[in-house]
C-alpha cells in the first residue's frame, strides 16, 4: 500500500469519527445538563464512533495495524466498546431508573430505546463469545458465524438507535459515521466469506 493511500484511509477514519463528537460536544442542548447525563451521551457517541474500527481491525484494513495486530487491537476496542455501553446505561440508570427499566422491559414509548437493549444485548453476547471462545467447544466456524451474527445485530441495532435519537450528535455526521459503519461490516463479511466453508486442512 502506498504511504499517499495510507495516510488517505486514516485521514478518512479520523475524520468519521472526530467530526460527530466534536460537532456533540459543541451541542447546546448539553447546556444545563448534569455531567451524569452528558457522560451517558459520549459513552453512547463513543461506542458508536468505535464500532467503525472493529470490522477494519478484523479485516486488516487499517495501514499498519494489518494480520495479527489488528486483530489483537480488535480485541481491546471490543472490551472498550462494552465499557462505553456499561457506563452508558450505568449513566442513564442514575439519571432517571424508571426510563431504564422500560428499555430494559421493551416497553418503552420512544422506538429508539428497544434498538439499544437490542444493540447492548449483541455487545455482551459477542464479548462473552470472545472470552470463552477456547471453553465453548465449539467449531471454528460456528463460533466465527455466531460473534458475526451478534456483530450484525449489534451494528444494526445501535445505528437505528443513533439515528431515532433527536440528541447531541449533528444529524449529517451521524448519518455518514453509521453509513460508514455499515458499509465496513458489509465489506470485511464479503472479504472473509463468514458464511462460507472453509477447506479443511490436510
Amino acid at each position: 500500500m502506498s504511504r499517499a493511500r495510507a495516510i488517505l484511509i486514516w485521514a478518512v477514519v479520523i475524520i468519521a469519527v472526530a467530526v460527530p463528537i466534536t460537532a456533540a460536544a459543541a451541542s447546546p442542548l448539553l447546556a444545563w445538563r448534569e455531567p451524569v447525563y452528558i457522560a451517558a451521551g459520549f459513552a453512547g457517541v463513543i461506542g458508536l464512533a468505535l464500532m467503525l474500527f472493529q470490522p477494519l481491525l478484523m479485516g486488516g484494513h487499517l495501514p499498519g495495524l494489518e494480520a495479527h495486530r489488528g486483530r489483537r487491537l480488535h480485541r481491546w476496542v471490543g472490551l472498550a466498546v462494552v465499557l462505553a455501553v456499561v457506563i452508558h446505561v450505568a449513566a442513564l440508570w442514575v439519571t432517571s431508573p424508571p426510563d431504564v427499566v422500560d428499555a430494559l422491559l421493551f416497553v418503552s414509548p420512544t422506538p429508539f430505546s428497544a434498538w439499544g437493549v437490542i444493540a447492548m444485548w449483541a455487545v455482551f453476547g459477542a464479548a462473552l463469545l470472545a472470552v470463552f471462545r477456547k471453553r465453548s467447544g465449539l467449531r471454528p466456524r460456528t463460533w466465527r458465524i455466531a460473534h458475526t451474527s451478534f456483530a450484525v445485530i449489534i451494528v444494526a441495532g445501535t445505528v437505528a438507535h443513533a439515528l431515532l435519537i433527536e440528541g447531541t450528535m449533528e444529524t449529517v455526521s451521524k448519518v455518514v459515521l453509521c453509513a460508514l459503519v455499515v458499509i465496513a461490516v458489509l465489506k470485511v463479511m464479503a472479504d472473509l466469506r463468514v458464511w462460507a466453508k472453509r477447506p479443511t486442512p490436510r
